[in-house]
């Protein structure tokens, strides 16, 4: 399967995440378990990074929204926000779990040249695919090698890297398979989609 294939249709699940609530999210989270104990460590890892905007999330949702208190008290969130905050926090949740596993089985020259492919088509809108693809390697590259000290101060201290970087992309063109498997997966979307309007 191409690259841009697995991209495709891993963008399409982040679509299709924000439609689920109640059991169906409940079941989602729950299946976590199966990708694997490294697919679930780098979770995490993002889980801990994201853990202020989810706390803030939650609060938000929680005491902001209108609806019967929870409990009794003068604090006490309303119900329905409590179930609403869930609900996104629970979807975040989801997609964090969707970018580790991207990270964890795309090598970073597949997700470049998925990338490529997938912007080539805007180029007759302007759209520098060349220029993109620079900039998105240089958030993985540093994503990856950039230290965490707990002094912001060190980072100041690091010695400017002089050295030149390249990459190389080896694309191919994409099968007749792989647009079988983007048309499914679009009319999956826009079936799910139209379940959850109706």
């Amino acid at each position: 399967m191409h690259p841009s294939t697995c991209l495709v249709v891993w963008l399409l699940v982040l679509v299709a995440i924000q439609g689920l609530d109640g059991y169906l999210l409940m079941a989602a989270l729950l299946i976590l378990p199966l990708f694997g104990g490294r697919a679930l460590r780098h979770c995490g890892q993002l889980i801990r990074g994201a853990r202020w905007l989810l706390l803030s999330v939650f609060v938000i949702l929680a005491w902001g929204s209108a609806g019967d208190p929870a409990w009794t008290g003068a604090m006490a969130p309303s119900h329905e926000g409590l179930v609403d905050a869930s609900t996104h926090v629970g979807r975040l949740l989801l997609v964090l779990m969707a970018v580790a596993v991207l990270r964890e089985r795309m090598p970073i020259a597949d997700l470049l040249t998925a990338t490529h492919r997938l912007l080539e088509p805007l180029r007759r809108c302007g759209l520098d695919a060349d220029r993109g693809l620079v900039r998105l390697w240089l958030v993985l590259h540093y994503l990856e090698t950039m230290p965490r000290p707990r002094d912001w101060r060190q980072l100041l201290e690091l010695p400017a890297g002089g050295h030149c970087e390249a990459f190389e992309l080896t694309d191919r063109q994409l099968s007749s398979r792989d647009y079988w498997i983007m048309i499914v997966a679009v009319a999956g979307i826009l079936t799910l989609v139209c379940y959850w309007q109706a």
